[in-house]
């Protein structure tokens, strides 16, 4: 299956030069590639907020809410927003990563790894932005994959959030506690039409992890992670739930709501590792000439680029007799010669037969 995750920098592009006369555009400086990174500042308040987005080039449902953000902001009734807030926007930190679908940048680098040494030009440019800056609020925009569920018994986690930890002890800072009670604001906001997709990623102290450190330095930061809204893989649900989260914090920051809401962010479902994209009832599979009947096998999709679009492989995951841990966002239970065929054991694990490929695929 195909879909419209991939943004690459010709896409940022064409979407800036249509606003080109309406926002503030600069270039920060350029990739390791020599592709530009550009900063997007729109508004003229006192209050700073730093938004950046695609620091991993393959995480792209948060960018396309930026350019739902956009012109909302630019809307003539947000004159209240964007009199109190000017807002810096670095829409695509990683354009080598984006160009390519990668997580990484051109040198294989996790730019929210690299937040100490600062080794990637990419890096030390968003550093370089925050100390300019100095901003009241830090926005670090990422994308999750579809294994995340929220909490045991939630659903798939479509978005999730995290006011990362200042240290290794998890102390709740003034910044941490600005972070933690703006997300709850959120949560019980979108808890109703969302009510069993939100979810609180882990807050394991990561001093190399930019968000971390900003959260260290005293700056309120708040991670947003787009997830799995079921059945939409293209993430557009995904797309309009961060959007939506943008709208409520920016208004509840607007009406300096300082209700602490510190137990209510604890009270978030965490994150976990719960979900497989598909389990597969009913199949025999053979593992070193022996052939094992009545299999269940989990599968999960690996994201390639393929002639520009996104391509979803089918990959074996896990496979046993029952696979009770784990959820799935689709079941299928084969019946007929689909379940009296032989599925071989694959090492590389990508399902290569071809019967078995279109069995296992989103198309079907």
């Amino acid at each position: 299956m195909k879909n419209k995750r991939y943004f690459p920098p010709k896409l940022l592009k064409n979407f800036l030069d249509v606003y080109s006369e309406l926002i503030i555009n600069n270039i920060l400086g350029y990739s390791v590639k020599g592709l530009p990174i550009y900063e997007l500042q729109i508004g003229f308040g006192k209050q700073k907020i730093l938004m950046w987005s695609q620091m991993h080039g393959n995480e792209t449902t948060t960018t396309k809410a930026l350019f739902e953000l956009v012109p909302w902001l630019l809307d003539s009734k947000q004159k209240s927003i964007l009199s109190a807030f000017t807002f810096f926007i670095i829409p695509q930190l990683n354009p080598d990563g984006s160009k390519s679908y990668s997580r990484l940048n051109a040198n294989q680098i996790d730019l929210n790894r690299d937040a100490l040494k600062l080794t990637q030009p990419e890096s030390q440019l968003l550093i370089q932005a925050y100390e300019r800056i100095t901003p009241d609020y830090a926005l670090n925009l990422h994308g999750q994959r579809t294994i995340y569920g929220a909490g045991r018994n939630g659903g798939p986690s479509t978005i999730s959030f995290l006011a990362p930890s200042a240290d290794l002890e998890r102390t709740i800072t003034p910044a941490r506690s600005s972070a933690m009670s703006a997300i709850a604001h959120i949560y019980k906001s979108l808890k109703k039409e969302l009510p069993n997709g939100i979810s609180r990623y882990d807050d394991t102290f990561n001093p190399n992890c930019v968000g971390d450190l900003f959260s260290k330095s005293g700056t309120p930061t708040i991670l947003f992670e787009a997830g799995h809204f079921p059945g939409d893989y293209d993430r557009e649900y995904s797309k309009k739930y961060i959007f939506e989260s943008f709208k409520i914090l920016f208004n509840y920051l607007l009406n300096n709501n300082a209700t602490s809401g510190v137990n209510d962010y604890l009270n978030i479902p965490q994150n976990m590792k719960n979900f497989v994209d598909l389990i597969v009832s009913n199949v025999n599979i053979t593992v070193n000439g022996m052939i094992l009947e009545n299999q269940q096998i989990a599968i999960q999709y690996i994201e390639e680029l393929i002639n520009g679009e996104i391509v979803f492989l089918p990959t074996l995951h896990s496979y046993g007799t029952y696979l009770n841990k784990l959820k799935s966002h689709r079941n299928i239970k084969l019946s007929g010669d689909d379940s009296n065929e032989t599925l071989p054991f694959i090492k590389d694990k990508i399902i290569k037969n071809s019967k078995f490929y279109k069995l296992f695929s989103l198309d079907r």
